[in-house]
């Protein structure tokens, strides 16, 4: 899954898998990288947080 934030070019962007106990995070412009493993909990609660805006400026 990547951000619809990223651009035409995909260059400032996060990669995170679905469907996994661990959601795997990485930096798409270094594919081959290391990966975040975050918890499916972990994720899903900052993912609500996104969308409810509590990290806008």
């Amino acid at each position: 899954m990547r951000s619809s934030y990223s651009g035409p070019g995909n260059g400032d962007c996060l990669e995170a898998a679905r469907g996994c106990a661990n959601v795997p995070v990485r930096d798409s412009k270094r594919p081959a990288g290391p990966a975040l493993l975050i918890p499916y909990e972990s994720w899903s609660a900052f993912l609500s947080a996104v969308k409810r805006g509590e990290f806008s400026a």
